[in-house]
């Protein structure tokens, strides 16, 4: 079928994304600020765009992300597009929400390494945050709660609509190719899809890495079950979104390949129990290439000068 007449194909399990123009301009463009505030970090140096740069598919291609004094984190940085169809943030979704998880990297000694009163402090001494905080907020005495709800505001603007496939969901057929479509029905066939649906493709449950057979590459790195402590849940992590992600090696928590051929291989084995031919394999990823959607276009913000009175960087 033509042109995004209604179909069947409404009733698809994954869903495209839709496109929303209907966010606080002011509190977004705040929290585009702030993304890129290498000031909110000890050093003056890290932002949140560092582990989660948009150029590069909202994450950083590397198997784990460069902290203060290049210290190296201990799991793969997921990426920030589409992150608001997360049920959760963190792999092990020890956030609730993208305001809760915007405070954790500022005060992580291996990430941004300074503090909550600190990165406020620093805001504070800046006569255009205090303007624009009291604009958004009503008030003049910056929280590092609207620090992390404007970060949040600006994160969930960053989501990537119009994929080939969300033009395939809307009915326009020639968007994707034969061997595309044929991928997608094995995705659905082999039973990728009972984890990977929704907007996200993804994002929207905890499963055990190592169903069908016990994962043996990681088995230091426990899941949910630093959150819960419940023995249920080791080895269990937040499905991750599959939007974008041609972008985004290396994959999974602990970045074990940085092939896509070789993650949905690991995937069929692990979590299946089945093994993939080649050419099975070959479509699937040729199906999960028309999860690339059109990426955030972003004009970089200028930001405001320090006063005398703003803390000095430590690279200490």
């Amino acid at each position: 079928m033509q042109g995004g007449a209604v179909s069947s194909r409404s009733k698809e399990p994954i869903k495209p994304i839709p496109i929303n123009f209907d966010d606080n301009r002011a509190k977004t463009d705040l929290g585009k600020k702030l993304f890129f505030e290498p000031r909110l970090s000890k050093s003056g140096w890290i932002t949140c765009n560092s582990c989660h740069n948009l150029s590069t598919g909202g994450a950083d291609n590397l198997p784990t992300s460069i902290g203060h004094k290049w210290m190296l984190g201990p799991i793969n940085s997921p990426t920030v597009l589409n992150s608001k169809f997360n049920l959760a943030q963190f792999w092990d979704g020890r956030a609730k929400d993208l305001k809760e998880q915007a405070k954790g990297p500022i005060a992580n000694p291996m990430e941004m390494a300074s503090n909550h009163q600190l990165a406020v402090d620093v805001l504070q001494s800046i006569p255009e945050y205090v303007k624009w905080f009291k604009d958004v907020y009503g008030e003049g005495k910056i929280t590092i709660d609207n620090v992390a709800d404007a970060i949040a505001a600006f994160e969930e603007t960053l989501t990537t609509p119009n994929s080939r496939f969300d033009s395939w969901l809307n009915g326009y057929d020639e968007k994707i190719t034969a061997d595309e479509k044929a991928g997608y029905d094995l995705f659905k066939d082999k039973g990728c899809i009972g984890c990977h649906n929704g907007f996200g493709v993804g994002g929207n449950s905890f499963k055990k890495f190592g169903t069908a057979k016990p994962y043996d590459k990681d088995t230091q790195t426990l899941g949910r079950y630093n959150v819960t402590k419940d023995e249920n849940d080791k080895y269990v992590f937040k499905v991750p979104l599959l939007r974008n992600i041609e972008l985004t090696a290396p994959y999974f928590h602990d970045a074990s390949t940085w092939s896509l051929s070789e993650a949905v291989n690991v995937m069929a084995e692990y979590q299946l129990g089945i093994k993939l031919t080649e050419n099975e394999t070959s479509k699937i990823v040729a199906f999960l290439k028309t999860l690339t959607g059109d990426q955030p276009e972003l004009i970089y913000p200028i930001l405001p000068p320090s006063s005398a009175n703003t803390p000095q960087p430590n690279r200490n």
